[in-house]
């Protein structure tokens, strides 16, 4: 990845998504000098962080046809990054205390990072480049290198137009990943997965399982305990005979080892040997890449959330530099990375850096591939950077 010698270009970029790191990435494609199209099939940016009581219409979100709800935000969620983490390098998430509706705290809630991320794009006047309630609905490579990019807006108009390169920045919160509990077909309770979770209340006086203990399993099992009678979490990290009572206000919170069978007569049995009898469960189990309109004949796959090949978690060797993807690797501190890797996929394009060949990129990524596997890491925690030896909760 050296600097090039070659003539500095500009080229004719698609963004899809409007999220942070598809902001961010505008800006920095902005600033090499490219051209760029941003695709945001909602009506404002933001992404993930823009917060709806509505959600998807299959609580599960299993069924192909239900309506969708792109954010997977809950009302009482708060960052669990400081502030200081969180910004954008020349454009720090500094507390507004002139203004009494922002969140000043370390740690604020999920409005204020709305609030910065509309801040951003205000600032580097990000919107002009938007098409708002613009779905993309198929990409695909064509002649020469370039790419065919069709969309459709609201009015249900198609449009089909052929840019230089394609920046994928769809996010991965929304295609939900659910575990696999023997028993369930024939079990009669509630079930829902946190990417449908908006408020505690609609569990007031349950016994509630929640399944899964990474972030949002912590965050909600402690949310629902305020109202529910019981909350049991459910861990794959644990040993097997884990059983223990959590300190909350409630006291009503407990850990177990992961779930070993459920029944129809509502019983959820533990590998700890507990038996409880629940109302509803709660998947807090993670969420699946997801692109439905990529088209690389087969070339990118998906396995166990591992998003392959790919240079870097970003470029894709035989297809490169026309398709690349910003912001895959799940890690704490997201924004400098979506600002990394959009600085570098924006310098390989104008070509003031080269990639490698599409032969040594593959051995790097084979090395790679066999360095987690000597270190015994599972394949689905390929993208997860800095936490990546962990092994956490039902593949979240």
């Amino acid at each position: 990845m050296a600097p090039a010698q070659n003539q500095i270009t500009s080229k004719h970029v698609a963004v899809i998504g409007a999220g942070p790191a598809g902001l961010i990435t505008s800006r920095e494609l902005r600033r090499e000098g490219h051209s760029v199209v941003v695709f945001e099939r909602e009506k404002q940016v933001g992404g993930l962080w823009v917060y709806t009581p509505k959600s998807d219409s299959d609580p599960l979100s299993l069924d192909p046809t239900r309506s969708k709800v792109h954010s997977s935000i809950y009302e009482s969620l708060r960052t669990n990054v400081p502030r200081e983490s969180m910004g954008v390098r020349d454009f720090p998430f500094l507390p507004r205390f002139d203004d009494e509706s922002r969140d000043a705290r370390r740690y604020p809630n999920h409005r204020e990072v709305l609030a910065y991320i509309q801040d951003f794009a205000r600032e580097f006047k990000i919107e002009e480049m938007i098409r708002f309630e613009t779905e993309v609905v198929r990409v695909e490579p064509v002649d020469n290198g370039n790419w065919r990019v069709q969309s459709k807006n609201s009015g249900g108009f198609l449009e089909d137009e052929i840019y230089d390169a394609v920046v994928v920045c769809n996010g991965h919160y929304t295609e939900p990943n659910i575990a696999h509990i023997p028993g369930i077909k024939s079990w009669p309770g509630k079930q829902i997965h946190s990417h449908n979770y908006r408020v505690p209340d609609p569990f007031e006086n349950e016994v509630v399982v929640v399944i899964g203990n990474f972030a949002s399993g912590a965050d909600i099992s402690r949310d629902i305990a305020k109202v529910a009678k019981e909350v049991h979490i459910a861990s794959r990290a644990r040993e097997p005979h884990t059983y223990e009572k959590i300190s909350v206000p409630q006291n009503n919170l407990w850990m177990h080892s992961e779930i070993d069978t459920t029944h129809e007569d509502g019983s959820i049995v533990f590998k700890n040997g507990k038996v409880i009898f629940a109302d509803s469960i709660v998947y807090c189990t993670g969420y699946k890449y997801n692109f439905p309109f990529l088209e690389t004949n087969g070339y990118l796959r998906i396995d166990e959330k591992r998003v392959e090949p790919l240079y870097k978690h970003v470029f894709p060797p035989a297809l490169a530099p026309g398709l690349a993807f910003v912001g895959l690797p799940a890690m704490g501190i997201v924004f400098v990375m979506f600002e990394i890797q959009s600085k570098w996929v924006a310098a390989v394009l104008s070509g003031r850096v080269t990639l490698p060949s599409t032969d040594k990129m593959m051995e790097d990524i084979n090395a790679w591939y066999a360095s987690l596997d000597a270190l015994g890491i599972p394949k689905r925690h390929t993208h997860t950077i800095g936490r990546i030896q962990v092994s956490s909760s039902y593949s979240e």
